[in-house]
């Protein structure tokens, strides 16, 4: 009787795995949405590699279902603004959360 409940709880826990979509953590985005992201946060990266204001290096660019947060350290408020604003102008980005701090 033992093997029999072993043989269907493992079978519930295949079933509940297969089914409930390809996600690549709990609770955070199918695969397609990470790809999605990804691309957004290389987008977002590059605008600021090219852009004369912004410091690629010490900005740091996350996305999750098409939200970019932005964090790190900006020289002035002008650096922070244009960071932003890239992001902003960005195709395919839905919000910006800007949590760059200036440095002292």
């Amino acid at each position: 009787m033992k093997l029999n409940a072993l043989v269907l709880a493992l079978a519930a826990t295949v079933t509940l795995v297969t089914t409930t979509g390809c996600a690549v953590t709990r609770n955070q985005e199918t695969v397609g949405e990470y790809v999605d992201d990804t691309s957004l946060t290389a987008r977002v990266k590059g605008k600021f590699a090219a852009d004369p204001v912004v410091s690629a290096l010490s900005i740091g660019v996350e996305t999750l279902r098409g939200v970019v947060q932005l964090s790190g350290f900006a020289k002035n408020n002008d650096e922070r603004a244009m960071a932003e604003r890239l992001a902003r102008e960005t195709s395919g980005v839905k919000s910006v959360r800007n949590d760059i701090a200036l440095r002292s």
